[in-house]
C-alpha cells in the first residue's frame, strides 16, 4: 500500500544523510520490529534501552510511509471527545486514555532529549473551536467532562478568539499539546538505536511469517529469513494486510503548508487549533514559521484516486483557511495526501491478536498516532512477557 503521495513536506526540509542496507543474509535475533516509521523507532528505543537484541526492517526507505505525511500534532485529546468516549468505553478507560495521552507528550520530550534530536519540538496549547452555534452544546458538554476530571482547560468566547485573529464563536483551550518534525525525530531515534547495536534493513519486505519450534520466522521477498523470539508489528495502516480482525476504517487525508512567513495569526503562535467539523480541520505552525493545515478527509479507495484529488483538496483547504482567517494571506508552498485510519472508539490497538503466536502490534490509529505509539511502547514488554497490563486490556484486539 502506498501511504502517501510523493511531495510531502518533512522529507524535503529534513533530508537525512543516513541510509541503511537491505538484508543480504539470514538473521537470528531476539526481537524483530516490522516498520521503520515513528512507531517502530519508538519501540526500538524502548527495547534497545532494555538490553534487547533487536532487528528492524521496512519494506521501503525508513520513515517514508505515514511518518513522512504526518502533521505531528501531539495532543492528549483523542478523535472521540471525552464525554462521548465515556459512553463508549466507560469512565475509567476514557479518562485514563486522555491522561495517558497527556503523559505521552512529556515522555516524548524526554526521548527527544535523550537522542539529542533537533526535531523542532515545541510545547503548545490546544484550542478546540467551533464556528457553528449548533455545536456549542456539544462543546460545553466536552468542557464540563474535562473539568470534572481535572484537565486544565479554559472556555473561550467569540471575543477571546477574535482578539487572537480567529473567526469562531467558542472554544476549549487545553494547556498541554506540542508540535514537532516526526520525520527527523524518527530518523534520529533509529540512528541512536543503530549506534547501540540494532540492525536496520530497509527495502526489505516481509512477505510471510511462520512459527517453527516456538520461534517466528519471517520470510523476506528476496528469500532471506529473520528468526526471532518475538515479532512486533509497527506497520500502521499496512497492518490491514496482516490482521484477520478488521480494526480500522482507512481514510484519505490532505494537507497544505505555507511559505515561511514573517507574520502568522496570533492564535497560531502559541497553539495548535482544530474544529468540531466532522471530519475536522486542524492548523499548526513549524519551527521555521510556516503554517500547516489539514483535513478534507474521505474514505480511502486507492492511492491513485487519492492523489488525483490533491489539486481539488488544495483549493478546498485554502478556502477553509480563508474562512477562519479572512485577513491573512496564506502563501502556499506544499500540498500532499496521506492515508490514515479511524477506529470505532478512537483508541489504539496494542498486544497480541492471536495468543498462540508471539506476534505483537502497536497500532496508533487516528489523529493521535504518535502519542498512542508512546503509550504503546510502555506496555510492549508486558505483552512480550505475558504480564497483565491495564493498557493491554483497554486497547486489546477483539474488544
Amino acid at each position: 500500500m502506498k501511504l502517501r503521495s510523493t511531495e510531502t513536506f518533512w522529507p524535503l526540509i529534513s533530508a537525512m544523510n543516513i541510509s541503511y542496507p537491505s538484508i543480504d543474509s539470514n538473521v537470528d535475533t531476539e526481537i524483530l520490529i516490522i516498520g521503520g516509521g515513528i512507531t517502530g523507532a519508538l519501540a526500538a528505543y524502548k527495547l534497545i534501552n532494555e538490553g534487547k537484541k533487536v532487528v528492524l526492517v521496512d519494506r521501503r526507505d525508513v520513515c517514508n510511509g505515514s511518518t513522512a505525511a504526518s502533521t505531528a500534532l501531539l495532543q492528549y485529546e483523542v478523535d472521540v471527545p471525552l464525554h462521548e468516549l465515556i459512553k463508549l468505553r466507560g469512565e475509567k478507560c476514557a479518562v485514563d486514555s486522555f491522561r495517558n495521552g497527556k503523559k505521552a507528550i512529556f515522555d516524548i520530550r524526554q526521548i527527544i532529549d535523550e537522542v539529542k534530536s533537533n526535531c523542532g519540538f515545541e510545547f503548545k496549547k490546544s484550542i478546540y473551536f467551533t464556528s457553528y452555534k449548533k455545536d456549542i452544546p456539544f462543546l460545553k458538554n466536552e468542557f464540563k467532562a474535562r473539568k470534572q476530571h481535572d484537565f486544565d482547560v479554559s472556555w473561550m468566547n467569540k471575543y477571546d478568539l477574535e482578539k487572537l485573529g480567529l473567526k469562531a464563536i467558542a472554544a476549549i483551550e487545553s494547556k498541554t499539546a506540542a508540535v514537532m518534525d516526526p520525520f527527523r525525530l524518527a530518523n534520529d531515534i533509529l540512528k541512536y538505536c543503530q549506534e547501540k547495536g540494532m540492525l536496520i534493513f530497509d527495502r526489505t519486505n516481509v512477505i510471510s511469517i511462520q512459527t517453527q519450534k516456538g520461534k517466528s520466522v519471517a520470510h523476506t521477498e528476496n528469500k532471506f529469513t529473520i528468526t526471532a523470539n518475538h515479532i512486533i508489528h509497527c506497520s500502521g495502516y499496512e497492518s490491514t494486510e496482516t490482521l484477520e480482525e478488521k480494526v480500522v476504517d482507512l481514510k484519505s487525508t490532505y494537507a497544505v503548508a505555507s511559505e515561511s512567513l514573517e507574520e502568522i495569526p496570533e492564535i497560531l503562535k502559541n497553539a495548535i487549533i482544530w474544529d468540531t467539523s466532522s471530519p475536522y480541520f486542524y492548523y499548526r505552525t513549524t519551527a521555521d514559521n510556516r503554517i500547516i493545515m489539514g483535513g478534507g478527509d474521505e474514505d480511502f479507495r486507492d492511492t491513485n484516486k487519492r492523489d488525483k484529488l490533491i489539486p481539488k483538496k488544495e483549493s478546498f483547504l485554502m478556502r477553509q483557511f480563508k474562512r477562519r482567517f479572512p485577513d491573512f494571506n496564506f502563501k502556499l508552498d506544499y500540498s500532499w495526501a496521506g492515508t490514515f485510519g479511524e477506529t470505532k472508539d478512537g483508541l489504539p490497538y496494542f498486544g497480541k491478536p492471536n495468543p498462540k503466536k508471539n506476534e505483537h502490534y502497536i497500532l496508533g490509529f487516528g489523529g493521535n498516532g504518535i502519542t498512542f505509539s508512546v503509550m504503546g511502547i510502555n506496555s510492549i514488554l508486558d505483552s512480550i512477557n505475558n504480564k497483565k497490563n491495564l493498557d493491554l486490556e483497554y486497547y486489546r484486539f477483539g474488544r
